[in-house]
């Protein structure tokens, strides 16, 4: 009994680090494409590293797989990058209340990759969202409508990588497809860098606190919650994962009023549409789990 509880515990603890990487867009100073090229750039070194020890392997079958892998990752470093544009234009709640749209997308997009029937159940939930977001953007202004599109695109790309990622998993190891994509990303985001005329001596200009929080969040909240995250799916299920995983908006908004005094920042109207989104966000898999017992 205690040795479970211990493992909801720990699940939760990953939860509140995902909800703290929205808050780091805001408290380290470095534009998007940076902070997520460094986010990369920690967890393909650290899982580079630490897989081999755990004897994982990395070997693939074909290049035909790389090359899969490879356009997934792209995805991947293009959804950090949107998300960090949406909190760099207004706010780390937005940011995580937009991703909180990603079932939106997973209802349409699960049937058409993985060949699943459609649900509707999940697309009348997707559309209760969609009223959500009009009370959250009720009194945008034209730069919060910017980071609105920033932030729904990022969700847009997050059910992407997410449905992609799910079939997968079916034919492939968690470690090799997590190490692969954050290896493409990586490359991808240098060669944009380089693109950008932002390949240069300046991108190493950090203190040292901003040092310790990149790889607070490449080590913690990306290398090490992918390997603790795989082994409570075996202790915990499935299921219990992904209900608390919707606990992620709660954390992050709360995080966001304590550390950045966000409530001081958004309104009445914002508040009514987070709680409309994550109810419908924690009630998603509980509705599924009732209809499966009923059919």
């Amino acid at each position: 009994m205690f040795g479970k509880f211990k493992y909801h515990i720990l699940l939760h603890l990953i939860i509140l680090m995902w909800g703290f990487t929205g808050i780091l867009g805001k408290i380290i100073p470095l534009d998007p494409i940076p902070i997520v090229w460094y986010r990369v750039l920690i967890a393909v070194v650290s899982l580079g590293l630490i897989l081999p020890l755990l004897k994982r392997s990395l070997k693939l079958n074909s290049f035909r797989e790389f090359i899969y892998l490879g356009l997934v990752g792209i995805v991947v470093a293009l959804h950090w990058v949107t998300f960090y544009m949406a909190i760099d234009l207004s706010t780390a709640s937005l940011g995580i209340l937009c991703l909180s749209t990603t079932t939106i997308h997973v209802a349409w997009l699960e049937p058409i990759v993985m060949g699943r029937k459609f649900s509707w159940i999940e697309m009348a939930l997707g559309l209760i969202v969609i009223y959500g977001i009009y009370f959250v953007s009720s009194d945008f202004d034209a730069k919060e409508f910017e980071a609105l599109a920033y932030g729904l695109t990022s969700a847009l790309l997050a059910a992407t990588f997410s449905v992609f990622n799910g079939k997968l998993a079916m034919t492939m190891a968690p470690s090799k497809i997590t190490f692969y994509e954050m290896l493409v990303g990586g490359v991808f985001l240098t060669v944009l860098l380089i693109f950008r005329g932002e390949m240069n001596a300046g991108l190493l200009d950090l203190v040292w606190e901003d040092v310790l929080w990149l790889l607070f969040l490449g080590l913690l909240c990306t290398s090490f919650a992918f390997l603790v995250t795989v082994e409570l799916l075996k202790r915990l299920g499935a299921f219990t994962v992904s209900l608390s995983i919707n606990m992620e908006p709660v954390y992050t908004i709360v995080l966001a009023i304590v550390l950045l005094g966000e409530n001081k920042i958004v309104g009445t109207q914002f508040y009514i549409g987070s709680t409309i989104i994550v109810a419908v966000v924690i009630a998603n898999p509980i509705l599924k789990r009732v209809m499966r017992k009923s059919s």
